[in-house]
C-alpha cells in the first residue's frame, strides 16, 4: 500500500508515475476502442460505464458511509422515467439528466431519513421496501409509466459523422471518467472524511464534531443522483422504458457489483461494474448460472478476499513491489 506523508500527496488522483501511466493506458485504450469497428464492444463497453456511475455511486454509501440500502432500483426508475419525460417535453439531454439526478437526489434525501434511526438488517429493509413501492406505483400507474406497455424514449443522436453506437459510447465514456474524478476528489475531502468516520463508528464520530444527519442525507442524496444518472442513461441506450426493468433484481446486481469489486474504492466498484456485465455474457445462453455465479462468487469473496477485487488488485501489486524477496 502506498505511504503518505502529506495531505497534499493524499488528495492526488495519481500518487506513483507508473499508476498513472498504467491509468493512461487503459483511458487510450478505451478511447481507441471505437477503431474494431465492432458495435458488440462499443454496446459492451457502454453499458459497463453505465453501470460503473451508479456502482461508484452506492460505493459511496455503502463502503464508505456504511448505509446499507436496496433501494437502487428505485432510484434507477425515477432517474430513467424523469429523463424519458424531460427528452420527451423538448428539455435537451444535459438538462434532462441533471433533473433525473436531481430528481433521484430529493427522494434519496427522502429515505435517507431512516438512516438516522435505523442501522444494519433494518436500514436494509427499509430501502428495500422504497424500491418495492416505486416498481409497484410504476406498475399501476399508466399517467407516469405507460403501465406494462411502457414509452419510447428516444436515443441518443449521432453526432460528428460517427455512428450512434460509436457517439453514446464516448458520451458514456467521459461521464464515466468525470465522475470517477470528482468521486475521488470527494472522498478525498473532509466530506469523505466525515462519511467513513461515520462508518468506522458514528458515536465517536459525533463526538469529534461529524453532524451525523447532514452526513448521512448527503451520502444518500449523493449515491441516489449517481443512480439518477445512471437511469438517464439507461433509458437512452435501450430507448424503451417498461416497470419490469426495475425489479429488486436490480438493486441486488449493483449490491453484488459494490461487494465483488471491493467496498471503500473506486476502482473496485469499476472493477464490480466490469464483473456484473461481462459475466452473464460468458455464460451464454446459460443464463439461468448468472445468479448461481454471483452468489458463489460473493461467498468466495465474504471468506476469502472481503476487499474484493480491488482488495487482490493491491496484494498483488505489493507482491510485485516488494519482489525479489531478500
Amino acid at each position: 500500500m502506498d505511504l503518505v506523508e502529506s495531505y497534499k500527496e493524499e488528495l492526488r488522483l495519481v500518487r506513483k508515475p507508473w499508476t498513472g501511466a498504467g491509468i493512461g493506458a487503459v483511458v487510450i485504450a478505451l478511447a481507441l476502442l471505437p477503431l474494431l469497428k465492432t458495435d458488440y464492444l462499443l454496446y459492451m463497453g457502454t453499458v459497463v460505464f453505465i453501470y460503473a456511475i451508479g456502482v461508484i455511486g452506492q460505493n459511496i454509501l455503502i463502503g464508505y458511509t456504511g448505509q446499507i440500502s436496496f433501494g437502487q432500483a428505485g432510484f434507477l426508475a425515477i432517474g430513467a422515467y424523469t429523463f424519458g419525460h424531460a427528452y420527451a417535453h423538448g428539455f435537451g439531454i444535459a438538462v434532462g439528466i441533471l433533473a433525473a439526478g436531481m430528481m433521484a437526489g430529493v427522494f434519496g434525501l427522502i429515505v435517507g431519513f431512516p438512516s438516522l434511526r435505523l442501522k444494519g438488517p433494518y436500514l436494509a429493509i427499509a430501502t428495500m421496501g422504497f424500491g418495492v413501492a416505486i416498481y409497484q406505483i410504476l406498475l399501476n400507474t399508466d399517467a407516469i409509466s405507460g403501465g406494462r406497455m411502457g414509452f419510447t424514449v428516444e436515443k441518443f443522436p449521432a453526432l460528428f459523422g460517427l455512428s450512434q453506437t460509436t457517439t453514446f459510447y464516448y458520451f458514456t465514456y467521459l461521464l464515466a471518467i468525470f465522475f470517477t474524478i470528482i468521486s475521488y476528489n470527494t472522498i478525498s475531502s473532509y466530506v469523505g472524511r466525515a462519511f467513513i468516520a461515520i462508518r468506522d463508528n458514528d458515536i465517536s464520530a459525533e463526538a469529534m464534531g461529524v453532524n451525523l444527519a447532514r452526513y448521512k442525507l448527503l451520502s444518500f442524496s449523493l449515491s441516489s443522483f449517481y443512480l439518477g444518472v445512471q437511469g438517464a442513461l439507461f433509458a437512452m441506450l435501450v430507448g424503451f422504458l417498461e416497470p419490469n426493468s426495475f425489479t429488486f433484481m436490480e438493486s441486488i446486481n449493483i449490491f453484488v457489483a459494490v461487494i465483488i469489486g471491493g467496498l471503500a474504492s473506486i476502482g473496485g466498484a469499476i472493477m464490480g461494474a466490469v464483473f456484473i456485465i461481462v459475466v452473464p455474457q460468458l455464460v451464454g445462453g446459460m443464463k439461468e448460472l448468472v445468479p448461481v455465479i454471483f452468489g458463489v462468487t460473493v461467498l468466495v469473496i465474504l471468506i476469502f478476499e472481503p476487499q474484493g477485487i480491488a482488495g487482490r488488485w493491491l496484494k498483488i501489486r505489493l507482491f510485485f513491489r516488494n519482489w525479489p524477496f531478500r
